[in-house]
């Protein structure tokens, strides 16, 4: 209550528009739905730095700061693999199992960026199969229709 109180205050004296009180009271509600307490402090630093450019600078802040944090995400490596791959640096073969996944028995190459020698994620014949006869559940089924209980 408080919040609304001191937000429409600023509106009133013209310090901040409208606009930025509705997306800081939808920030500040969409942070109680982070599931990691860790997670919910990066994004809470994230979205501070956010707001001051868009503060700033106005809607051109916040395209600037966008475009900075996609940089640095792009820059960032985990486990020597780029954090944003396979889309930067783009690369084809790979692109294909972002978003439409084969089962695991059908993808039988590894990504290229972690690819070193070994190229094949697994041997031949990974499919599974049904078993070879059925005949050992037909003739349970029959069974159990004979038998009184």
């Amino acid at each position: 209550v408080g919040a609304l109180v001191i937000g429409q205050a600023a509106v009133q004296a013209g310090i901040v528009s409208p606009a930025m009180v509705i997306v800081v009271a939808v920030t500040a509600i969409a942070s109680f739905a982070t599931p990691a307490y860790g997670m919910a402090i990066s994004a809470r630093l994230i979205r501070f730095a956010f707001i001051i450019s868009a503060a700033t600078f106005g809607f051109f802040g916040l395209i600037l700061a966008f475009f900075l944090m996609i940089v640095h995400l792009c820059g960032l490596r985990s486990f020597g693999v780029p954090y944003m791959s396979p889309f930067a640096p783009f690369s084809p073969s790979n692109f294909k199992e972002t978003f439409f996944r084969s089962p695991l028995w059908a993808m039988n190459e590894r990504p290229r960026m972690v690819v070193g020698k070994n190229v094949t994620r697994q041997g031949e014949n990974q499919k599974p199969q049904p078993p070879i006869s059925r005949e050992m559940i037909m003739t349970d089924q029959k069974e159990g229709d004979t038998h009184e209980s």
